[in-house]
């Protein structure tokens, strides 16, 4: 008897380690020969623990389960009380398209035999069978564009690096996944590590770097311990002889999601981040060529060698291409990680898939971008996922986390929260990101104690910002500010008449 128990941070949150003992216990009680593998997660937090049974028709999911509902999993499965179906004919998993994510949930993610019987290593094998050159052509062709937030193409990114002259390069992958609402690279790499480490060996061929560093944040502690097994059982196997990879840990500063100050940190500097030019791409890691990707990119770029430009190139709309995997999260019904290509309206996203609230009440707003997004009004919701469609709204993809909030949210108590994040992790390099900020929640404090003249001062400060700030935490706060203001301004009147 073959069982899965998600391993995935949010599954053992929910209890996915005593549902795993129990499992064992049980079958050990049984006299049943057991095979417990811990997968990661599918997606379904709600659903979470999610449990699934391989059975002759395919593996049955069973969620949420509690210890207590492990005996019925011993007998008749389609009778448990829990019993969902087969997995990957659930609604939720027939509307995606799995890309990136193809193997997260599915395979054990520390085996490399599961990880080659599932696809795993042909992006590899056909890029070292081409030129560094044509592994840079190819990922340009995909429209592959960055996914921490940029959305900058990697194809030109890689292309500068590869042409810049020196005697060591890097890569350098962004696992510092600070936005709120975003957990797609932590899922990824506790759910499917070695595409990650593939993706990386794929860079290095292509743009002749031998080393790489993988930057995971201190708050993952279950993402660095996967990785780290990962790297060893990776380096073992010599998948990728002459470039090594080494997970380094950061200390909790969102700025270094920023990746200059990614660099400084990775240096044993002070994070703060770096004027450009020069860019890192020309002067990156201890000032070498460097390519800085997100740890979607990176483990998108296997798929893209294995199935083809074109082939990834043909999801999406307009200039964003291929596959995105949102994290829908907030005050949402089903909340969880679905992957689809670019072009879903947000309505979509939000009522079909999201279910809307979880707590029946009519969605106020969403806010697409992590603490730095715009805050989307239901008038917008016809806007479709994309870099360029978002833009032209007055928001951001970014990471791709989407919070929903129901009519009850206050949005000038939100529009002080992201002026407040701001300042508290400002890392003090700009002047309109270090001071504005602080300024910024003192504002809007005299605007929620009944001061209407402070509203101008409030969209002047923003303007500064915006222009001011080296990086995207200055520079990107007056989104959900001004966004709070100009959509929802009854908010903002609401505290002004309690105050009279």
């Amino acid at each position: 008897m073959k069982v899965y128990v998600p391993c995935d941070a949010a599954a053992r949150a929910l209890g996915a380690d005593a549902v795993a003992a129990a499992v064992a216990d049980e079958g050990a009680a049984r006299g049943v020969t057991l095979t417990l593998i811990r997968n990661g997660s599918r997606g379904m937090v709600w659903l979470e623990p999610l449990v699934e049974v391989d059975t002759p028709a395919g593996r049955m999911a069973f969620g949420p389960l509690t210890p207590a509902d492990v005996p019925g999993l011993f007998g008749d499965p389609s009778a448990h009380p829990k019993a969902l179906g087969l997995t990957d004919a659930l609604p939720w998993m027939v509307r995606q398209t799995r890309l990136t994510f193809a193997r997260v949930g599915v395979i054990d993610p520390l085996s490399l035999d599961d990880y080659a019987a599932h696809g795993g290593l042909t992006g590899l094998r056909r890029a070292m069978d081409m030129t560094p050159d044509a592994v840079v052509q190819h990922v340009t062709d995909s429209g592959l564009r960055g996914r921490g937030g940029a959305g900058f193409p990697t194809g030109i990114k890689w292309k500068t690096v590869a042409g810049a002259g020196a005697a060591q390069k890097y890569i350098v992958c962004n696992a510092d996944e600070g936005d709120s609402g975003t957990f797609a690279d932590r899922m990824l790499m506790e759910g499917d590590p070695f595409t990650l480490l593939e993706g990386m060996a794929i860079a290095g061929h292509a743009v002749g770097a031998t080393r790489g560093y993988i930057y995971i944040r201190s708050e993952y502690p279950d993402a660095i311990a996967t990785m780290t097994r990962a790297a060893h059982l990776w380096s073992a196997a010599r998948h990728s002889p002459g470039f090594g990879v080494e997970i380094r840990v950061g200390a909790g500063a969102y700025v270094c999601g920023e990746e200059t100050s990614l660099l400084n940190s990775l240096e044993g500097k002070r994070g703060v981040v770096r004027a450009k030019p020069p860019l890192p791409a020309l002067e990156g890691f201890l000032g070498r060529p460097t390519v800085v990707n997100n740890v979607i990119s990176l483990a998108t770029v296997p798929v893209i060698l294995a199935r083809g430009a074109a082939h990834y190139r043909d999801f999406g709309l307009g200039r964003s291409r291929g596959t995105i995997p949102l994290q829908i999260a907030g005050n949402v019904q089903f909340g969880g990680l679905f992957e689809a290509a670019f072009g879903l309206s947000l309505s979509e996203i939000v009522k079909d898939i999201g279910g809307c609230t979880a707590t029946g009440r009519p969605v106020k707003a969403v806010q697409v971008g992590g603490p730095l997004g715009a805050y989307f009004p239901p008038a917008k919701f016809d806007t479709p996922f994309g870099y360029e469609e978002f833009d032209k709204q007055g928001g951001l993809i970014g990471h791709a986390g989407i919070v929903v909030f129901d009519d009850s949210a206050d949005m000038l108590a939100q529009a002080r929260f992201a002026m407040e994040f701001c300042a508290i992790e400002s890392c003090g390099k700009c002047t309109p990101c270090r001071i504005g900020a602080v300024r910024g929640v003192e504002t809007i404090d005299r605007i929620a104690a009944g001061d209407a003249t402070a509203i101008p001062l409030l969209t002047d400060l923003c303007e500064t910002m915006k222009d001011g700030s080296l990086c995207a935490l200055g520079g990107f706060t007056p989104f959900p500010v001004m966004s709070a203001l100009t959509h929802f301004p009854d908010d903002f009147a609401r505290h002004r008449k309690a105050a009279e």
